[in-house]
């Protein structure tokens, strides 16, 4: 019986996908038991302050399995798990995997609204996190759930002052014992893989997030296809450094390093020198991350000062990638560039190891799962011809089956026949190659033409003195909306509005892809998931056009 709010998958799909074991039938648990069981002496985590093998990583989550189940949380009670770039993450995540609870994940820099909305949608039993982290302290917040969220009975503590009102994360590891019954009562609760294992808030920039609710079944084929497409092996060693609650994080690191066997390395710094520190120290081969951390290590001054020459291959997803930033990362480190489409509702496509430059650079390659169903359509949903650009739509697998309690938003969002509707304005030649043209969400109205702010900012990054670039469109009476840059420029770099609309006219770019201003800015502004933050800056043009 599945959890309310949940929209089953079709019986046809699920007997296909069993029948042809597209889906396992594995756990989150069972995965990590496997590799628990494979490699015992193997080095598994490691983070700023600690190291385990995965002997040790076992005995540290079936402890705090078992403490977790002396607390009386039970099979299908949602925990929020609001822990950052810390091990304690994999010890909580796995436990509560093994208990068969339903994981709510958050990122460190989720807020009162967040965390109030999810508990309202999913009515957590329990919070597991920091009582202070970095300048934020989380206690005010935890009080104000907690006094409108009654169900919110356990908060546990993690590197925190004791205090009588939280339960200590470390104190549940160390009093609980692995006896022959508790780990028998641990064994009796590995959940269905066809439950409810994980809920994802959606990074959106407007409104709250949408709960993408996955099962374990259709999560680890997420996991499987994706990593097997930029070829994980236990010979890995892969590092995060971007949020570890994140699906990028989740689906390519957790889930690729135990499903692989590979170690998993977490540092919770995002300074570039820090990450190419931690690269050389640990000899990281794998390190999948968004573009923006990309860009600052390859624009560090004495980067050649770091040994990085383990590093065999960085994947970008979460947000477009330029083409001067791939071959900087030829260029400067010589390692091999993922060019990826992810999405925590599981559409997945990266270019692969052994594609031309041009393939890394101007597309995001090929699904990732040979099993999924992928078209472009039009806005009648007929599939269009090769090269021809539509919204993408997919169905298979790896795909999740619609956003928890979300019953009119499902039916906007996928098809009859059960396709998920993304949003994303693409194209797909004869070969299978995708290349993702702008979203049908983040287009700019303007005099009746829509037009894409992905495809301007390709044509304005290409300019030398550009190190980011997010176009929006700004209000205007007579058009609706015109066409506004905000830029970062490269250290030392000076650039005129006059300059860079002569430079996108040499380059060939139409009348309607010139903007109509631009704004030069010290950094972007990131949404808590490190991608630009584009309801920033339309507030920030609106304020000044409003002055103006």
């Amino acid at each position: 019986m599945p959890i309310d709010g949940f929209e089953p998958y079709r019986p046809e799909d699920v007997e296909r996908y069993v029948k042809y074991r597209w889906w396992l039938g594995l756990t989150w648990g069972d995965m990590f038991d496997k590799a628990t069981d494979l490699y015992p002496r193997k080095e598994a985590l490691v983070d700023d302050t600690s190291r385990f093998t995965y002997r040790e990583l076992r005995e540290k989550v079936d402890r705090l399995a078992v403490g977790l189940m002396g607390l009386g949380i039970k099979e299908r009670d949602f925990v929020l798990l609001q822990i950052p770039n810390w091990h304690e993450f994999i010890f909580a995540f796995f436990a509560l995997q093994k208990i068969g609870a339903i994981v709510v994940l958050l990122v460190a820099r989720h807020g009162l609204s967040e965390v109030s909305y999810l508990s309202r949608l999913t009515n957590p039993v329990a919070w597991i996190g920091p009582d202070h982290y970095k300048k934020t302290d989380y206690l005010p917040m935890l009080k104000q759930v907690m006094e409108e969220h009654k169900g919110l009975r356990h908060i546990i503590s993690v590197r925190s002052p004791e205090n009588k009102a939280f339960i200590p994360l470390e104190r549940l590891i160390e009093e609980s014992e692995l006896t022959r019954s508790n780990l028998e009562a641990l064994a009796a609760r590995r959940p269905d893989p066809m439950e409810v294992s994980i809920i994802l808030p959606t990074g959106g920039t407007t409104g709250a997030p949408k709960a993408v609710p996955r099962t374990h079944n259709d999560y680890i084929a997420n996991v499987e296809y994706h990593t097997r497409a930029w070829e994980v092996t236990c010979n890995d060693v892969m590092l995060t450094a971007a949020p570890v609650s994140h699906a990028q994080a989740i689906h390519n690191c957790v889930g690729g390093a135990f499903f692989h066997c590979a170690r998993y390395v977490i540092t919770d710094s995002t300074d570039a020198a820090d990450i190419c520190r931690v690269i050389e120290r640990e000899k990281v081969t794998a390190f999948p991350t968004v573009p923006a951390l990309i860009q600052r290590i390859v624009s560090l001054e004495n980067l050649k000062d770091y040994d990085l020459s383990s590093l065999t291959r960085l994947y970008a997803g979460g947000a477009p990638s330029t083409p001067e930033l791939v071959r900087s990362v030829y260029e400067k480190i010589g390692c091999k560039f993922v060019n990826a489409l992810g999405s925590s509702e599981g559409p997945a496509a990266m270019s692969r190891l052994d594609a031309d430059i041009e393939t890394i650079c101007y597309t995001v390659g090929e699904k990732d799962c040979p099993y999924t169903e992928v078209r472009i359509v039009d806005q009648y949903l007929h599939e269009v011809p090769p090269n021809k650009e539509g919204e993408l739509i997919t169905k298979g697998p790896t795909i999740f089956n619609g956003y928890f309690k979300s019953s009119e938003e499902n039916r906007n969002v996928f098809t009859e026949d059960g396709f998920f509707r993304t949003g994303d304005l693409a194209k797909i030649d004869e070969k299978g190659i995708m290349t993702i043209t702008g979203r049908i969400k983040e287009t700019i109205l303007r005099g009746g033409e829509t037009l894409s702010a992905i495809g301007i900012e390709r044509l304005i990054s290409s300019h030398p003195a550009v190190a980011e670039v997010a176009v929006i469109g700004m209000p205007d009476r007579e058009l609706g909306e015109r066409i506004c840059a905000y830029m970062k420029l490269k250290e030392g770099a000076c650039l005129s509005f006059e300059e860079l609309v002569v430079y996108l006219k040499g380059i060939g770019a139409s009348v309607l892809q010139l903007p109509e201003r631009m704004e030069i800015i010290d950094a972007m502004p990131l949404t808590k998931v490190g991608k630009t933050d584009k309801k920033v800056l339309k507030e920030d043009i609106a304020k000044k056009l409003g002055a103006a």
